[in-house]
């Protein structure tokens, strides 16, 4: 949550070519952790029994979010440097990344579910904290930083076609895979560079964790209507991370891991793009494509099967780039320019967290669980079908009170 902010007062350390190779290797392994477990847990948890258990699989993530990001992203990296504390979170999360292939089980689903949720609440602040580090370590040249960024959308790939060539895309060893790579990034946390947490703020400990003065943002009409409908998209933005998985496991496709990397690779394509699009055409258009790609790309599941319309699902796959860049990076980008003015742009940029991947991602994954709770123990393809419509009207809905609602005066008071 204090990544950006943080970083325009790090260290001036010369960005050379060996610093810039660090901290993607750094990026490359904290994506790939994550990635390596989390694209086909669903498929997994529905091969040995426990689907019914998927939505609350995936709703520890955005209450890790949440949980983790208050009692380590702010308490914790006061006291601790950034790379001390990535070394103590990889280490420990990896060590119960190697113990969680003998819960998938039907008997122990329950507790997988606990020990995951202890897991996420460790891993999550590490995301900001390899931010912190980069943008830090690279002082005046964060030009760069999209081009280390970009390296963690290439480890998750990296894992997806991983996982898929050995096989294991419904097998509970995803999850040792990535302890392996957790331990490594550990171990490799000590030799990153030594970057300072942090300094206060004036402002009090409690009202930076609740973000007080971001949310004085809120006044300005078009920033609460966008912080309302990016809530609402990341409800069915939820289902696709859940079920996708078991989704493209039931076409008949195989290689589910490398398959769903598909979108990674369009989300690669898109992001160093987004700059110039924002300049280009403005927050809206950009907004409003990204929640049209959500709609179309469920709708293109509901008819998507192993036969004739195989190409619905490749397709839906690969509008990942679409529906992810297009609105959350054009939607961080806008929170900025809304933010920076009254300089709590990290502030605003973890309340968008916060309802994004927080509230509206845990809701959905609540929402999406009774939406699966209601298939069969094993879903055909038609049933896959149908429930993809939910969440395709869902987003439609929402990308039409975008339209009629949202106004950029921010471009208005400029023009």
């Amino acid at each position: 949550m204090a990544t950006a902010e943080g970083a325009l007062q790090g260290v001036g350390r010369p960005a050379d070519g060996l610093l810039t190779g660090r901290l993607s290797a750094l990026m490359f392994m904290q994506f790939f952790v994550w990635g390596a477990w989390t694209v086909t847990l669903g498929l997994v948890m529905q091969t040995v029994g426990i689907g019914n258990l998927i939505g609350n699989a995936f709703s520890v993530g955005p209450i890790a979010s949440i949980v983790g990001s208050f009692l380590l992203g702010m308490a914790a990296a006061r006291y601790v440097s950034p790379r001390m504390l990535m070394v103590i979170l990889h280490l420990i999360g990896g060590a119960i990344l190697f113990v969680l292939p003998s819960l998938v089980t039907p008997e122990r689903g329950d507790t997988l579910v606990w020990v995951l949720l202890g897991y996420m609440i460790l891993y999550m602040p590490t995301v900001g904290l390899a931010n912190t580090i980069a943008l830090k370590s690279l002082g005046d040249r964060t030009d760069r930083f999209p081009f280390v960024r970009a390296f963690g959308t290439l480890g998750w790939i990296a894992a997806g076609l991983i996982v898929g060539w050995a096989g294991l895309s419904a097998s509970p060893q995803i999850f040792t895979i990535s302890a392996v790579v957790s331990i490594a990034l550990g171990l490799y946390s000590f030799t990153l560079p030594n970057v300072e947490p942090d300094a206060p703020r004036d402002e009090s400990v409690v009202r930076q964790v609740f973000c007080v003065e971001a949310f004085s943002l809120l006044k300005q009409r078009s920033f609460m209507i966008f912080i309302t409908c990016a809530t609402l998209i990341s409800i069915p933005l939820a289902m696709y991370y859940a079920y996708a998985s078991p989704y493209v496991g039931a076409t008949g496709i195989v290689n589910v891991g490398g398959t769903l990397a598909i979108g990674q690779m369009s989300e690669l394509v898109f992001m160093f793009s987004m700059p110039w699009l924002y300049r280009r055409f403005g927050v809206k258009p950009l907004l409003l494509v990204g929640m049209a790609a959500w709609a179309l790309r469920y709708a293109l599941f509901a008819i998507g099967d192993g036969g004739s319309s195989i190409w619905a699902v490749y397709l839906g796959v690969a509008l990942h780039g679409v529906c992810y860049d297009f609105f959350f990076v054009a939607g961080a980008i806008y929170t900025g320019t809304i933010a920076t003015p009254k300089g709590v742009n990290a502030q605003a940029q973890g309340m968008l967290t916060l309802f994004t991947y927080g509230v509206g991602m845990l809701l959905g994954s609540q929402i999406g669980a009774l939406l699966y709770a209601q298939l069969p123990a094993t879903p055909s393809i038609a049933d896959w079908q149908q429930m993809w419509w939910y969440p395709a009207i869902a987003a439609a809905l929402i990308a039409i009170l975008f339209q009629f609602t949202f106004r950029d005066t921010r471009k208005e008071a400029a023009a």
